[in-house]
């Protein structure tokens, strides 16, 4: 086996010289993964990193870029509505799957050739293979049947789209994998699920002119997001065509010539052309080999780690999804780069999952930060809810009748902004930036002292005055 660093470079990063092949093994090239090695071979660090797909991962192969690409592409629909309103005469526009689904998949060829360049100038050795652990520090590169040992492993092969219990007809749905390669666009679909993936999706087809229903076992969808903001985002969906149906399951699926027949659990039956389960995604720890060598998995199904993302063996670790904390793309690539800087960086660091900013690509967008209204009642003494909704100025001459939704949650004995909550044009963009003043601990009176951006949707969130409601015992008193 080849090693990446001198003798020199490893003397500098304190990385001990053993009789090992490399210093780091790392099982799985997507984003925690290739930060982790990038890093740590930056440090001086040999370091091998093995993948049996594509080098990027989820995120980049079939994840978030190539959705947020069509997302875009959804959203040229209203804009040509729009811009009527706005004088422009646009003619009858025409819509072609397969130039996008070409043009996602070239972009997402250069993106996956431009992780594999980054890995090369670091001197990251990339295996494309499965690699299974045999014991705590030698790894089996399945392709080849070759060994390589490693005085530390890391492990960051990710989740996998989960489709549920067994039902008839299982096999003709379609999970977030095959979604991105399908050869046309279909007329209808039905989706199952409420999270992210599944209301993203189900406004990119109805963007793109498909006719959407989006099926889900609870009460509202995205479960776990401010109530408020998720009534908001379910009545815009309906208001756009699609037809939400919560408090139910698919039970069978029947194929009848090209078309789906979907059962759901109050006995009523959709047809549709394609059938998409995504219902949530599991972290990706079978046939590892990590069973037999003791490494824990949580009880939410991810594996086991510490602060520092080591897991019961001394001398393995795991980031990302794999250990199912905060399933976001840059949480992985922090959780990376953190244990890159404790290992071989001399910087010993934990990351912080408190307060992490996250977008929904919807229509419309959702931005997040911190506790919902629920969380902030359990948690906090005093609560001091400020929200308001509005018709986005340029919805005026468009004659759209979508609303924006903004939320502030802040907490009555501190005056800190604990959480915000928003629905509309550019929240992701939005939330990002936000996402900073509430990290570093802003106040209401810091948002208030803040100078209005006009004419912004955004000069909302500093001039909200008047509170809507208070909780707590400040308010019963």
């Amino acid at each position: 086996m080849t090693a990446g660093a001198d003798l020199r470079s490893l003397a500098a990063c304190g990385c001990e010289m053993t009789s090992r092949d490399v210093d780091l093994f790392v099982i799985g090239a997507g984003s925690g993964g290739v930060r982790a090695a990038r890093i740590a071979a930056s440090y001086g660090a040999r370091v091998m990193i093995a993948e049996e797909f594509r080098v990027g991962g989820t995120c980049v192969i079939r994840g978030c870029v190539p959705k947020k690409l069509l997302v875009y592409a959804s959203r040229f629909s209203d804009e040509f509505e729009d811009a009527a309103g706005y004088g422009w005469t646009v003619g009858e526009p025409t819509f072609h799957w397969p130039t996008l689904i070409a043009n996602k998949d070239r972009e997402i060829a250069r993106l996956e050739a431009a992780y594999t360049s980054t890995l090369e100038r670091f001197k990251v050795e990339l295996v494309k293979s499965r690699a299974v652990l045999e014991d705590a520090h030698t790894v089996r590169l399945t392709a080849s049947g070759a060994r390589v040992t490693a005085k530390t492993v890391l492990i960051a092969t990710g989740a996998w789209p989960h489709l549920g219990p067994k039902i008839p007809g299982l096999e003709h749905a379609i999970s977030s994998n095959e979604v991105f390669h399908l050869p046309e666009l279909p007329r209808r679909i039905v989706i199952q699920g409420g999270g992210y993936i599944a209301v993203e999706f189900a406004c990119i087809f109805a963007g793109l002119g498909s006719k959407v229903t989006l099926v889900y076992r609870g009460e509202n969808i995205l479960r776990g997001f401010d109530d408020d903001l998720r009534e908001h985002l379910r009545n815009e969906m309906r208001g756009r065509g699609i037809a939400v149906t919560c408090g139910h399951t698919v039970t069978a699926i029947d194929r009848a010539g090209d078309e789906f027949v979907t059962h759901l659990s109050d006995n009523t039956t959709i047809a549709a052309d394609k059938v998409m389960f995504a219902i949530g995604r599991r972290p990706n720890v079978m046939g590892l080999g990590i069973d037999k060598l003791g490494v824990r998995i949580h009880e939410h199904g991810g594996i086991e780690v510490d602060d520092y993302s080591r897991t019961s063996v001394e001398n393995i670790y795991a980031v990302g999804d794999v250990t199912n904390r905060v399933n976001l793309t840059p949480v992985a690539i922090r959780e990376g780069h953190a244990f890159a800087d404790t290992l071989y960086g001399g910087k010993p660091t934990r990351v912080d999952h408190a307060d992490v900013p996250t977008a929904v690509f919807s229509e419309p967008e959702l931005g997040v930060i911190g506790l919902t209204e629920t969380q902030a009642r359990e948690r906090l003494a005093k609560v001091d809810v400020y929200k308001t909704s509005f018709r986005p100025m340029k919805a005026t001459l468009a004659g759209r009748p979508t609303r924006s939704f903004m939320k502030l949650l802040v907490d009555g004995t501190t005056d800190k902004v604990v959480g915000c909550h928003i629905a509309g044009p550019d929240a992701g963009e939005l939330i990002q930036v936000i996402g900073v003043a509430v990290k570093m601990g802003a106040t209401k009176a810091d948002f208030d002292a803040t100078m209005a951006v006009h004419p912004t949707a955004a000069e909302e969130l500093v001039t909200m005055r008047e509170k809507a409601v208070s909780y707590g015992r400040a308010a019963a008193e």
